[in-house]
Formats: C-alpha cells, sequence, structure tokens
C-alpha cells in the first residue's frame, strides 16, 4: 500500500508540474508584460519629474538674471523676454512684471508677492523668487523683523537665491546700522564662485562705501 500510495503522490506531483509549466507557457507573458510595465512606468515618472524640476529651475534662474538688470524698466523688460512653461509659471512671471510696471503702492506689490510667496500650491523656487522681489521692494511696509525672517530660510537654498537672500541681509543689517556684520555678508558674496558679476559688483560698491576692505577673490578684479 505505501508503495501505490508513494506512486500516485509522484504520479499526482508529475500531473501538477506539466500543469503549472503548461499554465505558464499559456500565461507567462502576461506576467514578463505586467514587470516591464511597471518597471518602465516608474521610470518615466521619474523622468518627467526631473525634466519638470530642471524645467522649473531655469525659469527661476532666468527671472532672477532678469531681477538684476539695474532699473525697473530693464527688469520688466527682461522679464517680459522670459518664456514661461506652464501656466502656473505664466501667472508667476505676469505678477513679478507687472510689480516692476506698478507706479501704485509698493506695499499692495509687496502683498500681492508675498501671497504668492505663501502659496503651498506654486512651485518652491517661484515662492523663493517672490520672497526676495517683495522684501527688495523700497517702502514695502514690511518690518525689519518680517523681512530677516523670510530671507533667513532662503540663505540657507542653494545657489544664486542663498546669495540674493545674503544681499539682501547685507542690506538691513546698513539699515539697523550693523555695519560690520553687512561687510561680513557682503564679503563672503564677493568672494563665492557662484556669484554673478553684477551681484559682485553691487556687495564690492557697498563695502567701499561703507569703507571696508575689498577682498582678493583672486580673479584679477
Amino acid at each position: 500500500m505505501s508503495d501505490t500510495d508513494s506512486f500516485i503522490e509522484e504520479v499526482t506531483e508529475e500531473v501538477r508540474r506539466d500543469r503549472l509549466f503548461a499554465l505558464m507557457r499559456r500565461y507567462g507573458w502576461i506576467a514578463v508584460l505586467a514587470v516591464i510595465l511597471i518597471v518602465g512606468g516608474t521610470a518615466w515618472n521619474e523622468w518627467r519629474k526631473a525634466q519638470d524640476r530642471a524645467q522649473a529651475e531655469a525659469f527661476g534662474d532666468a527671472i532672477l538674471g532678469a531681477l538684476e538688470a539695474g532699473d525697473r524698466t530693464a527688469r520688466a523688460s527682461a522679464l517680459s523676454n522670459i518664456d514661461a512653461p506652464n501656466q502656473g509659471a505664466g501667472g508667476v512671471l505676469d505678477l513679478l512684471t507687472a510689480a516692476e510696471q506698478t507706479a501704485g503702492s509698493p506695499q499692495e506689490a509687496a502683498a500681492r508677492l508675498l501671497s504668492l510667496a505663501d502659496s503651498e500650491a506654486i512651485d518652491p523656487v517661484y515662492r523663493q523668487i517672490a520672497t526676495l522681489k517683495a522684501v527688495a521692494l523700497p517702502e514695502s511696509g514690511l518690518g525689519v523683523d518680517e523681512r530677516r525672517n523670510r530671507l533667513q530660510g532662503l540663505a540657507m537654498a542653494n545657489g544664486l537665491t542663498r546669495l540674493l537672500a545674503e544681499e539682501q541681509l547685507a542690506m538691513i543689517d546698513v539699515e539697523t546700522g550693523d555695519s560690520a556684520a553687512a561687510l561680513e555678508r557682503l564679503t563672503a558674496i564677493v568672494k563665492d564662485a557662484e556669484a554673478t558679476a553684477s551681484l559682485r559688483r553691487r556687495a564690492t560698491q557697498v563695502i567701499v562705501a561703507l569703507g571696508g576692505e575689498l577682498p582678493d577673490t583672486g580673479q584679477g578684479g
């Protein structure tokens, strides 16, 4: 009986194996296709996110470059020549351009910019730019503490946003009579490899105005 039971079990196992192989030959391609779709979909999603992020950063850099122009007319003109990558970015660009073109209340312009900066629905890079523009507006009505608090967060960011925030913090130091702190910030900006020529030039001019000593950047002036 034991030999018979063993034989039956072996036959049953063999039948199960044959059925499994038959199912795999018939439907195995579905499993393979599912794996390919999952892997491919994940890769596509990550690529799209990277593209969107790079596009937003490039747009933000273009805006920051435009805002470095010498006067309102030049800044407004530079902003108008930037192509927005999407509708949301276009709204941000329109608001920044309007802030440069406005002949009305700087306080109203600052309030509109800060409402944009505080919006969770807006890409962070645009919120940072709106904050920088708001605190830099003359006669914005924003107090020293509020401006400083908003800028300190941006000063921990990367690239030009960080340096522009440091520049505005230095201006607040000058405004509050802390020339030593302003000189320290401005000197660091001049020596920073990521500083643009125009930003370095502005920082140098303020250092000279404050009676400070220009740092040696090793760039031949």
